[in-house]
């Protein structure tokens, strides 16, 4: 537990980022006094002063301060540099651990990246304002900028027509430990799947009207795991796809299948023959003990398998993710992953590093596993971005997440003319994405403005299925406007 006391402002979601730089997985709270059982932060920032005080149960510890001029508060951006930077430099001090994101809390770095090189400055010159204003290290500032330019290439090609179509499928075989998605056991809900499918068939077919007016980029079903359909329902669930949407001209067409225990051979062939044009087979770890340890219910060799397959069956677009952080994983042991992989040669991969969820069996079990250091992890990027060097993949997408370890970063790699264009336009939230199933959120963007609003569907598959129509009804409401 980490207490926070605000002087001189009301910011206290700056506060707590920072904080839980240093401090992850902790609980924050804001207080009024000097805590006797635990660290307290002190954030100020009036009469000229912007500063920093720590206490460890009561014990003063350490302050940083520094002042500046009225004149240079001019905005509510610059108050929180200046908040943020005083906490920084106050426990960069007394941690001796120097985070290479420096301030930058932010999903989204390379947004931060194209926002400074819109508002006139040149690639380089918006590196070197995150090196000098947030303390972003050099390396993670020349990775922005190589991601922000590779996704300028991709949005540059949007118009006010485009639009993504996500569907979620909230099924998996069994709930792996770090998860924290909609996701239900399929061996409790397999008699609820095609009642599902009927609930989210129809509103996919109501989505379809408003659809026929703009172009549909990019379409993306996830989950859960999509392929734990069985295979009448995936080719139920893809017809509906093919019947209601414009699938020969979409740019992408992506399924994730995910869990290697869910793809057979006639499901591979049925995406296929459905037009899908991106799939994910993802591995996580390719160690076998890490995999059990997780809860994954198959082989690296199935992996492997599994992947022949859909070579095979003709998927020349082929997405492996990987989680750096694994529960008792050091960087040999993604060392070896990254090598059985390469031998693959999968057009992307894209790398996570593991984000303790609140919902997480893992957040649940905090205690019974030993977690990666903050050493470990910089080892761990560095060791698969070597890789995907070698394996001639470059990054073109980037996000970062809350209660990441060591609040580090994921990247997706990627051979020349295979980028994931959905995973760029959802982040950099360029697009207006129609969202169907339980727990799936509809986004739209108005480009004129700016403004984004958010329609959202239930989590509850049980509720989703009873309250169709009342999603439907919420829809129709959201896009009123739209």
């Amino acid at each position: 537990m980490i207490k926070f006391i605000l002087k001189g402002h009301d910011l206290p979601h700056e506060v707590q980022t920072i904080v839980q730089v240093f401090y992850p997985n902790r609980h924050y709270y804001e207080t009024d006094e000097i805590s006797n059982e635990t660290f307290t932060v002190i954030s100020i920032l009036e009469n000229g002063i912007s500063g920093a005080e720590l206490y460890d149960c009561g014990e003063f510890l350490g302050r940083y301060t520094e002042s500046y001029e009225e004149s240079e508060i001019l905005n509510i951006k610059e108050k929180k540099r200046k908040i943020k930077t005083a906490i920084f430099k106050l426990l960069t001090d007394i941690t001796g651990y120097t985070p290479v994101w420096g301030i930058l809390t932010g999903i989204r770095p390379a947004k931060t990246i194209n926002d400074l090189i819109d508002e006139g400055m040149t690639g380089e010159e918006a590196l070197e304002f995150l090196c000098d204003k947030y303390f972003v290290s050099r390396e993670k500032a020349e990775l922005s900028l190589k991601v922000a330019l590779e996704e300028r290439k991709i949005l540059k090609s949007d118009n006010k027509k485009d639009v993504s179509i996500y569907i979620g499928i909230p099924f998996c075989p069994t709930r792996c430990l770090y998860c924290s998605f909609t996701s239900y056991p399929l061996f409790q809900y397999k008699d609820k799947v095609d009642l599902y499918l009927d609930a989210l068939i129809k509103e996919i077919k109501f989505v379809k009207d408003y659809a026929l007016k703009y172009n549909v980029k990019n379409i993306y079903i996830g989950g859960g795991t999509p392929t734990s359909l069985n295979e009448q329902q995936l080719d139920r669930l893809l017809t509906a796809v093919d019947e209601n949407f414009d699938v020969k001209n979409t740019l992408e067409y992506t399924v994730e299948a995910g869990r290697p225990d869910t793809i057979t051979e006639e499901k591979l062939i049925i995406m296929k023959k459905h037009n899908v044009s991106r799939i994910s087979i993802n591995p996580q770890t390719m160690n076998q003990k890490t995999l059990d340890l997780i809860g994954r219910r198959h082989s690296v060799e199935d992996i492997k398998d599994v992947f022949y397959k859909a070579r095979k069956a003709g998927h020349d677009n082929i997405n492996m993710d990987i989680i750096l952080g694994l529960p008792e994983e050091k960087a040999e042991d993604v060392a070896h992953t990254m090598e059985e992989i390469m031998k693959l040669s999968p057009e992307n991969v894209t790398v996570h590093t593991l984000a303790v969820k609140r919902a997480s069996r893992l957040k649940e079990q905090f205690d019974l596993y030993t977690l990666t250091s903050l050493e470990e992890m910089e080892k761990m990027l560095s060791v698969s971005y070597n890789y995907a060097e070698k394996m001639g993949l470059k990054p073109y997408y980037m996000y970062r997440q809350k209660n990441m370890v060591g609040s580090f970063e994921n990247v997706g790699y990627c051979k020349e003319g295979t980028e994931g264009v959905y995973n760029v336009e959802i982040m950099e939230e360029n697009q207006t994405i129609f969202a169907c199933g339980a727990g799936a959120t509809t986004k739209t963007v108005d480009k004129n403005t700016g403004r984004i609003e958010r329609i959202f569907n239930v989590k509850s598959v049980d509720d989703y299925i009873s309250r169709i129509d009342e999603m439907l009804e919420r829809k129709k409401e959201g896009l009123k406007e739209f």
